[in-house]
């Protein structure tokens, strides 16, 4: 056993839940006896008593009292990348330096596992760290079946510095949609809160009803037409203001224009033959401040094959677009 030590929280542990700052430092310990130790009060941050789950500051002291050697600890085998991962990941990478890696998600591949997940974008990344504190993180989401820009940190002081600027909204981010009818105004907002609701077919979201919104989600959505094929189907540019779970395929069905290819929120139309029925929502750019030099990253992701068919089918021409469009 180990006597009682005070330790510091480091600049690349600042915003590190407090467990996973034990996990790192004392890997012999168990999540079983961390809570108990940190039921009794043995450990500390600053002086004061202290959660699993609390987040932790660079410069905090924390109480660590006697604790079991690591003589036990077992070797945990090094992840690692197949060639074809490898090749993968790189040939989807739009943007890397030291402290991000950005991506250009399929549609089709889970931004994280599930119960019957086995291959997703978190899975891959965890074959390129020696550990789990050296792999690259994931610093938000995509649905499985939305493809686009998707930001990685490499380093767990630039998580925490992308984690902070989503929830402050300093991250710009552009989407493009193609959608049932054309939408009039061309142009607005939408501000629907929004509450998860369980179905037969799993779980969707819903606009939040008088007496729920204290348990529903702000969500905001500005969208603008960026041009229309014959009224039968438009091309949009979506702006969210929020990032809540299927917020913006929510929010255009319940304009009355649905994305098409959404089997959650779409309608049963039949598409023309030569428009493929997957969903066809673009995580198109994303712009903000980089996390260790403050200059400005600005990314824009090639639009997948399917929706680079119906664009060509609908005479929708990339090249066109400026402004809302989001190609400034």
């Amino acid at each position: 056993m180990s006597g009682v030590q005070r330790l510091h929280v480091g600049s690349d542990e600042d915003g590190m839940r407090l467990d996973r700052w034990f996990r790192h430092h004392f890997p012999q310990v168990t999540q079983g006896y961390l809570q108990k130790l940190l039921r009794t009060g043995q450990v500390r941050v600053d002086g004061a008593r202290a959660k699993a789950a609390d987040r932790l500051s660079e410069g905090q002291e924390i109480r660590v009292p006697p604790v079991p050697s690591g003589d036990e600890r077992r070797p945990r085998p090094k992840p690692g990348l197949s060639a074809a991962d490898r090749d993968f990941l790189e040939s989807i990478t739009l943007y890397e330096d030291d402290d991000l890696l950005i991506l250009n998600k399929p549609s089709g591949i889970a931004v994280q596992g599930g119960t019957k997940t086995t291959r997703h974008i978190d899975g891959l990344l965890a074959g390129l760290g020696e550990d789990a504190d050296t792999r690259p993180r994931l610093v938000h989401r995509l649905d499985r079946d939305t493809s686009g820009v998707l930001v990685v940190a490499k380093k767990r002081q630039a998580a925490a510095k992308m984690g902070r600027m989503f929830q402050t909204r300093s991250v710009r981010k552009i989407y493009w949609a193609v959608v049932r009818g054309l939408p009039k105004p061309p142009q607005g907002k939408v501000d629907a809160a929004l509450i998860k609701a369980a179905t037969p077919d799993g779980d969707r979201v819903r606009a939040a009803r008088p007496g729920e919104h204290d348990e529903a989600q702000k969500a905001v959505t500005h969208f603008s037409v960026v041009d229309h094929a014959a009224q039968k189907f438009s091309w949009m540019s979506l702006k969210p203001v929020t990032g809540r779970q299927h917020q913006l395929r929510a929010h255009m069905a319940m304009l009355g224009h649905p994305i098409i290819g959404d089997d959650k929120y779409g309608d049963d139309r039949e598409l023309p033959d030569a428009i493929e029925n997957r969903l066809h929502l673009h995580a198109r750019r994303i712009a903000f401040p980089h996390p260790a030099t403050g200059k400005t990253v600005d990314v824009t992701a090639p639009l997948p094959e399917h929706m680079t068919r119906t664009f060509a089918v609908l005479g929708f021409q990339v090249n066109r677009v400026t402004g809302d469009g989001g190609e400034d």
